[in-house]
């Protein structure tokens, strides 16, 4: 059975939880209050999801997804997810996180800036333009006409296979936007964020997309 490693227990972290358990995968769950304050949580997620700390969850992921504030991404357990296929959902909300001058000057994207802190780990963007509640619920079968794209984005081809799948097991086709330094054409603002699309709706708003300076 493979286990999803997920860093951050809010709407998104939860979310996904739900889709991967629907298929077949167990779930370790963390966030920074502690396994104690997770109890409702797996209650509702069920027997194949247990709560653990954010080192605990790393360590046990198959695969993992990082889903906390931007702004504490440094917090992230570097050790455990070594060598590991990490899916980022980061957006950048300066009210929320603080200014960062890297992706005020357009000279970073966020997911980037995770990748600088999980040296030794293989980031791939991922889940950051849906809506969390719709994780679990717009899933649909291969070759569904109509079916839902999530874009991806990562500087390693293999680990982006590893997104591509996870994503196409929960019910989504992946597009590929390239490296992690494309990213920010499905970021914050973009005409793609938040936005149901199909693969090749995704491909055309993230081509056409232009990239401006944050507010």
């Amino acid at each position: 059975m493979t286990t999803l490693g997920i860093i951050g227990a809010g709407h998104i972290g939860a979310n996904v939880a739900r889709a991967a358990l629907a298929h077949g995968y167990d779930v370790v769950i963390s966030n920074s209050r502690g396994p104690d304050t997770l109890a409702a949580l797996i209650k509702d997620l069920g027997p194949h999801a247990r709560a653990a700390t954010a080192a605990e969850a790393a360590e046990a992921a198959d695969l993992a997804l990082v889903a906390v504030p931007l702004g504490r991404h440094t917090e992230v357990p570097v050790e455990p997810l070594a060598g590991k296929v990490v899916m980022d959902a980061n957006n950048y909300y300066p009210q929320r996180d603080g200014r960062i001058a890297a992706l005020d000057a357009n000279g970073a994207t966020t997911s980037e800036l995770l990748q600088q802190h999980l040296t030794a780990s293989r980031v791939v963007k991922a889940f950051n333009n849906i809506y969390a509640h719709e994780i679990p619920t717009d899933g649909m079968s291969r070759n569904t006409p109509g079916r839902r794209a999530l874009p991806i984005a990562g500087n390693d081809d293999d680990a982006k296979g590893v997104v591509a799948e996870f994503l196409d097991t929960i019910g989504f086709d992946a597009v590929d936007l390239g490296p992690l330094a494309e990213s920010w054409r499905v970021e914050r603002d973009t005409p793609a964020y938040a936005k149901r699309t199909t693969a090749r709706e995704l491909r055309s708003l993230a081509a056409s997309t232009v990239r401006v300076q944050q507010v």
